[in-house]
Protein backbone atom coordinates (compact mmCIF):
# COMPACT_ATOMS: atom_id res chain seq x y z
CA UNK A 1 0.00 0.00 0.00
CA UNK A 2 2.69 2.40 -0.67
CA UNK A 3 1.28 4.02 -2.98
CA UNK A 4 -1.35 5.26 -0.59
CA UNK A 5 1.23 6.97 1.15
CA UNK A 6 2.45 8.71 -1.43
CA UNK A 7 -0.90 9.67 -2.41
CA UNK A 8 -1.41 11.07 0.93
CA UNK A 9 2.27 13.11 0.90
CA UNK A 10 0.80 14.67 -2.67
CA UNK A 11 -2.52 15.28 -1.49
CA UNK A 12 -1.38 16.89 2.05
CA UNK A 13 0.58 19.39 -0.58
CA UNK A 14 -2.47 20.51 -3.36
CA UNK A 15 -4.53 20.96 -0.09
CA UNK A 16 -1.93 23.04 1.37
CA UNK A 17 -1.79 25.19 -2.33
CA UNK A 18 -5.32 25.97 -2.14
CA UNK A 19 -4.81 27.94 1.14
CA UNK A 20 -6.30 25.24 3.91
CA UNK A 21 -4.53 26.16 7.25
CA UNK A 22 -1.78 23.72 7.43
CA UNK A 23 -1.81 22.23 10.76
CA UNK A 24 -5.91 21.22 10.50
CA UNK A 25 -4.35 20.12 6.39
CA UNK A 26 -2.09 17.59 7.92
CA UNK A 27 -4.89 16.18 10.81
CA UNK A 28 -7.58 16.19 8.60
CA UNK A 29 -6.45 14.97 5.65
CA UNK A 30 -4.67 11.85 7.48
CA UNK A 31 -7.15 10.88 9.22
CA UNK A 32 -9.37 10.55 5.99
CA UNK A 33 -7.14 8.78 4.36
CA UNK A 34 -6.91 6.39 7.71
CA UNK A 35 -10.93 6.55 8.17
CA UNK A 36 -10.80 5.06 4.37
CA UNK A 37 -7.85 2.51 4.93
CA UNK A 38 -9.64 1.04 8.06
CA UNK A 39 -13.03 0.84 6.33
CA UNK A 40 -11.25 -1.01 4.06
CA UNK A 41 -9.09 -3.00 5.84
CA UNK A 42 -6.09 -1.59 4.11
CA UNK A 43 -4.98 0.37 7.38
CA UNK A 44 -4.33 -0.95 10.84
CA UNK A 45 -6.23 1.36 13.52
CA UNK A 46 -3.55 0.19 16.01
CA UNK A 47 -1.33 3.26 14.78
CA UNK A 48 -3.72 5.90 15.47
CA UNK A 49 -3.50 4.27 19.14
CA UNK A 50 -0.40 5.28 19.77
CA UNK A 51 -0.91 9.40 18.79
CA UNK A 52 -2.52 10.15 22.33
CA UNK A 53 0.80 8.98 23.95
CA UNK A 54 2.65 11.36 20.90
CA UNK A 55 0.88 14.30 21.97
CA UNK A 56 1.47 13.91 25.38
CA UNK A 57 4.78 13.70 24.80
CA UNK A 58 5.19 17.21 22.66
CA UNK A 59 3.47 18.61 25.82
CA UNK A 60 6.30 17.38 28.42
CA UNK A 61 9.07 18.03 25.80
CA UNK A 62 11.20 20.23 27.97
CA UNK A 63 13.03 21.18 24.13
CA UNK A 64 10.17 22.23 22.92
CA UNK A 65 9.42 24.90 25.66
CA UNK A 66 12.49 27.02 24.55
CA UNK A 67 10.24 27.46 21.25
CA UNK A 68 7.58 30.20 23.36
CA UNK A 69 10.32 31.65 24.97
CA UNK A 70 12.64 32.43 22.29
CA UNK A 71 9.56 33.88 20.62
CA UNK A 72 9.04 35.99 23.07
CA UNK A 73 12.58 37.08 23.69
CA UNK A 74 12.29 37.86 19.72
CA UNK A 75 9.20 39.68 19.51
CA UNK A 76 10.22 42.03 23.08
CA UNK A 77 13.64 43.06 21.16
CA UNK A 78 11.03 43.52 17.96
CA UNK A 79 9.16 46.23 20.09
CA UNK A 80 11.64 47.49 21.93
CA UNK A 81 12.73 49.13 18.62
CA UNK A 82 16.45 47.63 19.23
CA UNK A 83 16.81 47.48 15.42
CA UNK A 84 16.15 50.84 14.68
CA UNK A 85 18.97 52.49 16.75
CA UNK A 86 21.51 49.60 15.40
CA UNK A 87 20.67 50.84 11.96
CA UNK A 88 21.19 54.27 11.97
CA UNK A 89 24.64 53.47 14.05
CA UNK A 90 25.54 51.32 11.84
CA UNK A 91 24.38 53.39 8.49
CA UNK A 92 26.49 56.36 9.47
CA UNK A 93 29.39 54.24 10.19
CA UNK A 94 29.94 52.79 7.19
CA UNK A 95 27.48 55.04 4.80
CA UNK A 96 29.93 56.79 3.13
CA UNK A 97 31.58 53.77 1.79
CA UNK A 98 30.45 52.47 -1.65
CA UNK A 99 27.88 49.59 -0.80
CA UNK A 100 28.10 50.75 3.22
CA UNK A 101 24.52 50.50 3.46
CA UNK A 102 24.10 47.35 2.07
CA UNK A 103 26.91 45.71 4.50
CA UNK A 104 25.56 48.29 7.69
CA UNK A 105 21.95 45.99 6.76
CA UNK A 106 23.93 42.53 6.75
CA UNK A 107 25.20 43.24 9.67
CA UNK A 108 21.94 44.23 11.46
CA UNK A 109 20.22 41.16 9.77
CA UNK A 110 22.80 39.11 11.55
CA UNK A 111 22.89 40.67 14.72
CA UNK A 112 19.10 40.41 14.87
CA UNK A 113 19.13 37.31 13.92
CA UNK A 114 21.45 36.57 16.93
CA UNK A 115 18.98 38.20 19.09
CA UNK A 116 15.28 37.54 17.65
CA UNK A 117 15.39 34.53 15.50
CA UNK A 118 11.91 36.12 13.73
CA UNK A 119 12.84 35.80 9.96
CA UNK A 120 9.25 37.95 9.71
CA UNK A 121 9.44 40.73 12.08
CA UNK A 122 13.40 41.42 10.89
CA UNK A 123 11.93 41.15 7.32
CA UNK A 124 9.29 43.65 7.89
CA UNK A 125 11.38 45.58 10.74
CA UNK A 126 14.33 46.20 7.96
CA UNK A 127 11.66 47.30 5.20
CA UNK A 128 10.24 49.73 6.97
CA UNK A 129 13.49 51.37 8.30
CA UNK A 130 15.97 50.78 5.91
CA UNK A 131 14.51 50.37 2.13
CA UNK A 132 13.46 54.10 1.96
CA UNK A 133 16.94 54.78 3.27
CA UNK A 134 18.37 53.33 0.28
CA UNK A 135 16.09 53.83 -2.31
CA UNK A 136 16.87 57.40 -0.85
CA UNK A 137 20.49 57.57 -1.57
CA UNK A 138 20.42 56.11 -5.13
CA UNK A 139 20.60 52.20 -4.17
CA UNK A 140 19.08 50.09 -7.31
CA UNK A 141 15.65 48.58 -5.79
CA UNK A 142 16.70 45.25 -6.89
CA UNK A 143 20.05 44.96 -4.85
CA UNK A 144 17.89 46.86 -2.03
CA UNK A 145 15.56 44.47 -1.68
CA UNK A 146 17.67 41.46 -1.99
CA UNK A 147 19.66 42.58 0.79
CA UNK A 148 17.23 43.08 3.27
CA UNK A 149 15.36 39.45 2.19
CA UNK A 150 18.66 37.77 2.47
CA UNK A 151 19.67 40.02 5.75
CA UNK A 152 16.24 39.30 7.25
CA UNK A 153 16.63 35.00 6.86
CA UNK A 154 19.65 34.81 8.71
CA UNK A 155 17.67 34.39 11.73
CA UNK A 156 17.12 30.95 10.29
CA UNK A 157 20.35 29.23 10.75
CA UNK A 158 22.55 32.03 13.53
CA UNK A 159 21.38 30.43 16.77
CA UNK A 160 19.37 30.80 18.97
CA UNK A 161 17.30 30.03 15.99
CA UNK A 162 13.76 28.81 16.77
CA UNK A 163 14.11 26.40 13.86
CA UNK A 164 17.25 24.93 15.14
CA UNK A 165 15.37 24.21 17.95
CA UNK A 166 12.38 22.26 16.36
CA UNK A 167 15.28 20.38 13.92
CA UNK A 168 16.87 19.52 17.17
CA UNK A 169 14.17 17.47 18.70
CA UNK A 170 13.04 15.72 15.04
CA UNK A 171 17.18 14.69 14.82
CA UNK A 172 17.35 13.39 18.26
CA UNK A 173 14.24 11.10 17.27
CA UNK A 174 15.54 10.32 13.56
CA UNK A 175 18.84 9.91 15.38
CA UNK A 176 17.91 7.21 17.32
CA UNK A 177 15.83 5.48 14.98
CA UNK A 178 18.74 5.05 13.12
CA UNK A 179 20.55 3.45 15.66
CA UNK A 180 18.57 1.29 16.44
CA UNK A 181 17.75 0.20 13.30
CA UNK A 182 21.58 -0.73 13.07
CA UNK A 183 21.52 -2.45 16.44
CA UNK A 184 22.72 -0.14 18.73
CA UNK A 185 19.98 -0.38 21.56
CA UNK A 186 22.18 2.25 23.80
CA UNK A 187 21.50 5.10 21.35
CA UNK A 188 23.59 8.34 21.34
CA UNK A 189 21.50 11.75 20.69
CA UNK A 190 22.23 15.03 19.47
CA UNK A 191 21.18 17.81 21.28
CA UNK A 192 20.22 21.43 20.39
CA UNK A 193 23.34 22.88 21.62
CA UNK A 194 25.36 20.57 19.48
CA UNK A 195 22.79 21.95 16.42
CA UNK A 196 23.84 25.91 17.91
CA UNK A 197 27.76 24.64 17.83
CA UNK A 198 27.01 23.86 14.27
CA UNK A 199 25.09 26.55 12.88
CA UNK A 200 27.54 29.45 13.82
CA UNK A 201 30.84 29.32 11.84
CA UNK A 202 28.27 28.34 8.71
CA UNK A 203 25.97 31.44 9.90
CA UNK A 204 29.39 33.56 9.69
CA UNK A 205 30.12 32.09 6.80
CA UNK A 206 27.06 33.18 5.13
CA UNK A 207 27.17 36.40 6.45
CA UNK A 208 30.67 36.97 4.98
CA UNK A 209 29.45 35.85 1.53
CA UNK A 210 27.00 38.64 1.67
CA UNK A 211 29.28 40.99 1.64
CA UNK A 212 31.58 40.00 -0.23
CA UNK A 213 29.17 39.81 -3.01
CA UNK A 214 27.58 43.69 -2.16
CA UNK A 215 31.44 44.59 -2.37
CA UNK A 216 32.49 42.81 -5.22
CA UNK A 217 28.81 44.07 -6.87
CA UNK A 218 29.73 47.88 -5.53
CA UNK A 219 33.02 47.67 -7.03
CA UNK A 220 31.69 45.98 -10.98
CA UNK A 221 28.88 48.62 -11.18
CA UNK A 222 28.76 51.73 -8.97
CA UNK A 223 25.66 52.95 -10.25
CA UNK A 224 23.98 49.88 -8.12
CA UNK A 225 25.35 51.28 -4.72
CA UNK A 226 26.54 54.59 -4.77
CA UNK A 227 28.68 56.19 -1.94
CA UNK A 228 26.75 58.32 0.15
CA UNK A 229 28.79 61.82 0.82
CA UNK A 230 29.33 62.26 4.79
CA UNK A 231 28.35 65.10 6.53
CA UNK A 232 28.41 66.15 9.68
CA UNK A 233 25.19 64.87 10.89
CA UNK A 234 26.51 61.77 9.87
CA UNK A 235 29.04 61.56 12.70
CA UNK A 236 28.96 59.21 14.85
CA UNK A 237 31.45 58.75 17.97
CA UNK A 238 32.65 55.71 19.90
CA UNK A 239 30.13 55.79 22.70
CA UNK A 240 27.11 55.77 20.35
CA UNK A 241 28.31 52.22 18.80
CA UNK A 242 28.84 51.08 22.10
CA UNK A 243 25.33 52.09 23.29
CA UNK A 244 23.37 50.53 19.96
CA UNK A 245 25.88 47.06 20.22
CA UNK A 246 26.32 46.68 23.72
CA UNK A 247 22.69 45.26 24.70
CA UNK A 248 22.29 43.05 21.78
CA UNK A 249 25.63 41.67 22.05
CA UNK A 250 25.36 41.00 25.65
CA UNK A 251 21.92 39.39 25.37
CA UNK A 252 23.66 37.14 22.85
CA UNK A 253 26.64 36.30 24.18
CA UNK A 254 24.04 35.60 27.92
CA UNK A 255 21.98 33.29 26.19
CA UNK A 256 24.33 31.74 23.41
CA UNK A 257 27.33 31.41 25.55
CA UNK A 258 25.19 29.96 28.37
CA UNK A 259 24.64 26.90 26.12
CA UNK A 260 28.24 26.44 24.39
CA UNK A 261 29.25 26.95 28.06
CA UNK A 262 27.29 24.11 29.13
CA UNK A 263 25.90 26.01 31.96
CA UNK A 264 22.28 26.09 30.76
CA UNK A 265 20.21 24.17 28.56
CA UNK A 266 18.21 25.99 25.35
CA UNK A 267 15.38 25.46 27.56
CA UNK A 268 16.81 27.40 30.76
CA UNK A 269 18.99 29.66 28.03
CA UNK A 270 15.69 31.08 26.60
CA UNK A 271 13.88 31.74 29.78
CA UNK A 272 17.26 34.08 30.56
CA UNK A 273 16.73 35.64 27.22
CA UNK A 274 12.82 36.90 27.87
CA UNK A 275 13.94 37.96 30.89
CA UNK A 276 16.80 40.08 29.08
CA UNK A 277 14.69 41.30 26.18
CA UNK A 278 11.76 42.84 29.17
CA UNK A 279 14.86 44.60 30.98
CA UNK A 280 16.13 45.75 27.69
CA UNK A 281 12.78 46.96 26.58
CA UNK A 282 12.34 48.42 30.01
CA UNK A 283 15.80 50.15 30.41
CA UNK A 284 14.69 51.93 26.84
CA UNK A 285 11.43 52.76 27.92
CA UNK A 286 9.26 51.06 25.49
CA UNK A 287 7.79 48.63 27.44
CA UNK A 288 4.33 49.55 28.53
CA UNK A 289 1.00 47.75 29.87
CA UNK A 290 -0.58 47.88 26.08
CA UNK A 291 2.70 46.58 24.51
CA UNK A 292 3.78 43.86 27.01
CA UNK A 293 -0.22 42.68 26.13
CA UNK A 294 0.91 42.86 22.23
CA UNK A 295 3.50 41.09 23.16
CA UNK A 296 2.17 38.44 25.10
CA UNK A 297 -0.25 38.18 22.53
CA UNK A 298 2.25 37.82 19.10
CA UNK A 299 4.04 34.81 21.23
CA UNK A 300 0.63 32.99 22.21
CA UNK A 301 -0.24 33.03 18.24
CA UNK A 302 3.02 31.95 17.05
CA UNK A 303 3.85 29.71 19.78
CA UNK A 304 -0.05 27.78 19.01
CA UNK A 305 0.64 27.91 15.38
CA UNK A 306 3.71 25.64 15.81
CA UNK A 307 2.34 23.20 18.14
CA UNK A 308 -0.38 22.77 16.26
CA UNK A 309 1.13 21.82 13.35
CA UNK A 310 3.27 19.60 15.07
CA UNK A 311 0.74 18.02 16.43
CA UNK A 312 -0.72 17.83 12.48
CA UNK A 313 2.86 16.55 11.87
CA UNK A 314 2.30 13.60 13.89
CA UNK A 315 -1.22 12.49 13.05
CA UNK A 316 0.96 12.89 9.20
CA UNK A 317 3.47 10.29 10.42
CA UNK A 318 1.30 7.77 11.55
CA UNK A 319 -0.92 7.87 8.86
CA UNK A 320 2.20 7.54 6.22
CA UNK A 321 4.12 5.00 8.42
CA UNK A 322 0.76 2.50 8.16
CA UNK A 323 0.78 2.52 4.82
CA UNK A 324 4.21 1.95 4.86
CA UNK A 325 5.29 5.22 3.55
CA UNK A 326 8.81 4.69 5.37
CA UNK A 327 9.81 1.72 3.89
CA UNK A 328 8.91 2.68 0.54
CA UNK A 329 11.39 6.13 0.92
CA UNK A 330 13.75 3.58 3.12
CA UNK A 331 13.91 1.61 -0.27
CA UNK A 332 13.72 4.51 -2.65
CA UNK A 333 17.13 6.47 -1.42
CA UNK A 334 19.10 2.69 -0.93
CA UNK A 335 18.61 2.07 -4.28
CA UNK A 336 19.50 5.49 -6.51
CA UNK A 337 22.69 5.74 -7.55
CA UNK A 338 25.76 6.96 -5.91
CA UNK A 339 25.07 5.66 -2.67
CA UNK A 340 24.65 7.86 0.79
CA UNK A 341 25.73 11.00 -1.91
CA UNK A 342 23.09 10.78 -4.09
CA UNK A 343 20.74 9.57 -1.43
CA UNK A 344 21.29 13.53 0.31
CA UNK A 345 21.81 15.38 -2.90
CA UNK A 346 18.30 14.34 -4.10
CA UNK A 347 16.78 14.51 -0.46
CA UNK A 348 18.27 18.69 -0.82
CA UNK A 349 16.97 18.73 -4.00
CA UNK A 350 13.73 17.92 -3.13
CA UNK A 351 13.55 19.96 -0.34
CA UNK A 352 14.62 23.10 -2.23
CA UNK A 353 11.56 22.48 -4.58
CA UNK A 354 8.98 21.78 -1.44
CA UNK A 355 10.29 25.21 0.03
CA UNK A 356 8.60 26.98 -3.13
CA UNK A 357 5.24 25.77 -1.66
CA UNK A 358 5.85 24.50 2.07
CA UNK A 359 6.44 26.33 5.23
CA UNK A 360 9.77 25.44 7.17
CA UNK A 361 7.78 24.11 10.12
CA UNK A 362 5.87 22.14 7.95
CA UNK A 363 9.30 20.43 6.15
CA UNK A 364 10.91 20.01 9.45
CA UNK A 365 7.78 17.98 11.29
CA UNK A 366 6.86 16.31 8.08
CA UNK A 367 10.00 15.33 5.32
CA UNK A 368 12.80 15.41 8.14
CA UNK A 369 10.86 12.80 9.92
CA UNK A 370 10.54 10.45 7.19
CA UNK A 371 13.66 11.13 5.35
CA UNK A 372 16.16 11.83 8.39
CA UNK A 373 16.38 8.10 9.85
CA UNK A 374 17.17 6.91 6.29
CA UNK A 375 19.82 9.08 5.51
CA UNK A 376 21.40 8.55 9.58
CA UNK A 377 21.49 5.31 8.88
CA UNK A 378 23.63 5.25 6.04
CA UNK A 379 26.64 6.90 8.57
CA UNK A 380 25.64 10.71 8.21
CA UNK A 381 26.79 13.20 11.08
CA UNK A 382 23.52 14.11 12.86
CA UNK A 383 24.76 17.66 13.43
CA UNK A 384 26.41 17.91 9.58
CA UNK A 385 22.63 16.92 7.96
CA UNK A 386 21.03 19.15 10.61
CA UNK A 387 22.85 22.23 9.72
CA UNK A 388 22.53 21.04 5.87
CA UNK A 389 18.61 21.12 5.96
CA UNK A 390 18.35 24.27 8.31
CA UNK A 391 20.43 26.02 5.44
CA UNK A 392 18.22 24.85 2.66
CA UNK A 393 15.07 25.18 4.37
CA UNK A 394 16.34 29.18 5.06
CA UNK A 395 16.78 29.38 0.91
CA UNK A 396 13.57 28.30 0.87
CA UNK A 397 12.11 31.76 2.18
CA UNK A 398 14.14 33.50 -0.83
CA UNK A 399 12.97 31.37 -3.59
CA UNK A 400 10.72 33.32 -5.78
CA UNK A 401 7.55 32.94 -6.49
CA UNK A 402 6.47 31.89 -3.20
CA UNK A 403 9.30 32.90 -0.67
CA UNK A 404 8.18 34.21 2.36
CA UNK A 405 10.52 36.15 3.20
CA UNK A 406 9.57 37.96 -0.47
CA UNK A 407 5.76 38.40 0.48
CA UNK A 408 6.94 39.95 3.73
CA UNK A 409 9.11 42.37 2.18
CA UNK A 410 6.16 43.09 -0.82
CA UNK A 411 3.63 43.97 2.09
CA UNK A 412 5.65 46.99 3.16
CA UNK A 413 7.69 48.06 0.20
CA UNK A 414 6.95 51.19 -1.73
CA UNK A 415 4.99 50.95 -5.21
CA UNK A 416 7.96 52.04 -6.99
CA UNK A 417 9.50 49.00 -5.84
CA UNK A 418 8.05 46.17 -8.53
CA UNK A 419 7.04 42.91 -7.13
CA UNK A 420 10.02 41.63 -10.38
CA UNK A 421 12.71 43.97 -8.49
CA UNK A 422 12.24 42.14 -5.41
CA UNK A 423 12.54 39.09 -7.20
CA UNK A 424 15.45 39.29 -9.31
CA UNK A 425 17.37 41.31 -6.21
CA UNK A 426 17.39 37.60 -4.18
CA UNK A 427 18.80 35.49 -6.59
CA UNK A 428 21.78 36.16 -6.36
CA UNK A 429 21.64 35.57 -2.96
CA UNK A 430 20.20 32.11 -3.67
CA UNK A 431 22.85 31.48 -5.53
CA UNK A 432 25.07 32.61 -2.70
CA UNK A 433 22.89 30.24 -0.23
CA UNK A 434 23.49 27.13 -2.67
CA UNK A 435 27.22 27.75 -2.92
CA UNK A 436 27.72 27.58 1.18
CA UNK A 437 25.81 24.26 0.97
CA UNK A 438 28.22 23.08 -1.51
CA UNK A 439 30.90 24.38 0.36
CA UNK A 440 29.72 22.67 3.79
CA UNK A 441 29.00 19.70 1.46
CA UNK A 442 32.65 19.59 0.40
CA UNK A 443 34.11 20.60 3.88
CA UNK A 444 31.95 19.27 6.40
CA UNK A 445 34.04 20.31 9.05
CA UNK A 446 32.94 23.78 9.09
CA UNK A 447 30.30 22.66 10.98
CA UNK A 448 31.26 19.87 12.50
CA UNK A 449 34.10 21.03 14.08
CA UNK A 450 33.00 23.67 16.76
CA UNK A 451 31.06 20.96 18.19
CA UNK A 452 33.75 18.34 18.48
CA UNK A 453 35.78 21.15 20.00
CA UNK A 454 33.25 22.36 22.92
CA UNK A 455 31.39 18.95 23.59
CA UNK A 456 34.10 16.54 22.81
CA UNK A 457 31.85 14.68 20.36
Amino acid sequence: MEWVALLLFATVIVVLLAGFPVAFTLGGTSLIFAGIGVATGAFNDAFLSSLPNRVFGIMTNETLVAVPLFVFMGVTLERARIAEELLETLSHLFGSLRGGLGISVTLVGMLLAASTGIVGATVVTMGLLSLPTMLARGYAPGISAGTICASGTLGQIIPPSIILVMLGDVMTTAYQQAQIKMGVFSPKTVSVGDLFAGALIPGLLLVFLYIAYLVIAAMIKPSLMPAHERTEEDAVGFGQIVAALFPPLALIFAVLGSILAGVATPTEAAGVGGMGALLLATVRRQLTLDRLREIMRSTMSISSMVFLILIGASIFSLVFRGYGGDDAVHSLLESLPGGVVGAVIVVMLVMFLLGFVLDFIEITFVVVPIVGPVLLAMGLDPVWLGIMIAINLQTSFLTPPFGFALFYLRGVAPKSVRTIDIYKGVMPFVGIQLLALLLLAIFPGLITWLPGKIYGG
